[in-house]
């Protein structure tokens, strides 16, 4: 199991180690524009799961959605500290 915070550091590490076959580092190398994209669909399709699909489809939908989060965080380089300041 991974927490909001285990998958933070995961992917900052990604980053760091710059591994060009990472999906993560290739997505953030294509800029805010493309995380903001799987954002926007990530978005739809937890809506979609919530108003059609059971709980693990809600589940798995949320968990993606909360992964491009991330990546846009880590592409503005805003630390979690920050977002934790305004929850």
């Amino acid at each position: 199991m991974k927490s909001f915070n285990d998958l933070y550091l995961e992917l900052t590490a990604k980053v760091a180690s710059a591994d060009a076959s990472s999906s993560s580092v290739q997505l953030l190398e294509s800029g805010i524009h493309e995380i903001g994209k799987k954002i926007v669909e990530e978005a739809a399709e937890l809506w979609m799961a919530a108003e059609h699909e059971g709980d693990e489809q809600v589940a798995l939908e949320a968990s993606q959605l909360i992964y491009y989060i991330q990546l846009a965080l880590i592409a503005r380089g805003v630390p979690l500290s920050k977002v934790e300041e305004v929850l």
